[in-house]
């Protein structure tokens, strides 16, 4: 087996907060990590792959990113920054490729196959999200890779799924975003169909994908062999949606565009205040009469338009006017405050920006530090997240930067048994 990345835990100070007392709940008992042992072949680009693989590495996996040697992931040359563009360092692929291993195979060459082979025979998974059929063209469709490691467990990703008459259409977020529905119901009737402001699509494929593989994994330890999986960007999408495709399913009704408002409840949406917009969620009879208490409006509760649930939702417009009213007098984080304590659930909407620095967020120590790869004079040190997963109160912790391309060829190549000449070989050849 490939040995795993190492590297020293983050310098002190690397993610604010305090540390839990030792022995209190929640308390870092460090130890071994879920996945440690396995290793995982990442074939993927751009997002929804790179960010399982990323959650597999978090969870202690060895992942090798296994990249083209002519430009690598795509994602290496997108970003907010055209010079890190032009690094092959693109914010978009250091997002998502920490605590990987970087090795460079040219698969269309003799001597790329046999490096490829040499690797399947040795891991437990292999992930990529090319279109359907590329790979098996390439000599390693599901009954080649099962042939050379009955063991492995073999996850494709792609838009619609590895069969259907959509299966060789090219997807990206986006698409998934407009073929899901999901467009259709976001925004207002005035601004739908919109797009989510953040990848969605390719987030839902890649946590159900790792959410595969793990469960793939365990099953094998049951049965000693491992299995396919078939992920469809289109259905981890339209399953996301819950009662939206629910209420068309059961009650035949045809799910439209809300805006903030939650369909299911009011008062139950965004609100404005005296400074800021505030969410507020009371979607239980005993949190709207609390709800109406705090603002200083106890009399909503005995008005018929608002006395239970329906004739809320029949009235939400009027409620929502007299609501903001009251709200008007003071901050949306006061009211956060006074709300939350009263046990109404509410808080002040953030930018991504505040959200990073909340004091939350900074105490469950979700951003990390990391050297900035490369180590070009100048560099700041890199912030990336973690995963919102703890597990015997340590979090998901990214300890080895995102990797040059190719960074790690040499390294991998002689752990599959290749010798220096050998590996100097590969190099001439254009296979690594």
């Amino acid at each position: 087996m490939i040995e795993g990345p190492t590297g020293a835990a983050p310098a002190e100070g690397t993610a604010a907060g305090p540390a839990p007392a030792a022995g209190a709940p929640g308390a870092a008992v460090p130890g071994p990590r879920p996945l440690e042992g396995i290793r995982v072949l990442d074939m993927t680009n751009v997002l929804a792959g790179p960010y399982a693989a990323y959650q597999l590495a978090l969870l202690g996996a060895d992942v090798i990113k296994v990249e083209t040697p002519r430009g690598g992931d795509l994602a290496r040359q997108l970003g907010a920054s055209a010079e890190l563009n032009g690094r092959l360092l693109g914010i978009s692929f250091l997002a998502q490729n920490a605590q990987k291993r970087s090795l460079t195979v040219d698969l269309k060459t003799q001597g790329g196959a046999e490096v490829l082979r040499r690797a399947v025979a040795e891991s437990d998974v292999l992930l990529e999200n090319f279109r359907p059929g590329v790979l098996e063209r390439l000599g390693f469709g599901w009954d080649a890779l099962r042939a050379i490691n009955p063991r492995l467990v073999y996850a494709a990703i792609s838009g619609f799924g590895q069969t259907g008459p959509l299966r060789a259409k090219p997807a990206y977020d986006q698409i998934i975003q407009g073929s899901s529905g999901m467009m259709s119901v976001t925004g207002t009737p005035d601004t739908a169909p919109l797009r989510a402001g953040y990848p969605i699509a390719d987030t839902l494929g890649g946590l159900a994908a790792a959410f595969a593989i793990s469960s793939a994994l365990l099953g094998r330890e049951r049965t000693g062999v491992g299995s396919v999986i078939d992920v469809s960007m289109l259905e981890t999408a339209a399953t996301a949606m819950g009662w939206v495709v629910s209420n068309h399913l059961v009650a035949g009704t045809e799910p439209r565009p809300l805006g903030n408002d939650n369909g299911t409840a009011a008062p139950s949406g965004t609100f404005a205040t005296g400074d800021g917009a505030l969410n507020i969620a009371a979607n239980k009879q005993e949190q709207f009469e609390l709800l109406c208490g705090v603002v200083g409006r106890p009399d909503l509760v005995a008005d018929p338009r608002f006395a239970e649930r329906e004739a809320r939702k029949t009235h939400r417009a009027a409620l929502t006017a007299e609501l903001e009213a009251a709200l008007a007098s003071r901050s949306a984080l006061s009211w956060e405050e006074a709300l939350s304590d009263a046990g109404v659930p509410a808080a002040a909407v953030l930018t991504v920006a505040e959200m990073l620095d909340s004091p939350q967020v900074r105490d469950r120590e979700l951003v990390h530090s990391l050297p900035f790869p490369g180590g070009v004079a100048g560099d700041e040190p890199l912030r990336v997240m973690g995963h919102g997963i703890r597990i015997d109160g340590v979090p998901g912790r990214p300890t080895v930067s995102p990797p040059l391309l190719g960074e790690h060829t040499d390294e991998v190549l002689a752990e599959l048994g290749y010798d220096a000449d050998e590996i100097r070989a590969l190099h001439e050849g254009g296979a690594v």
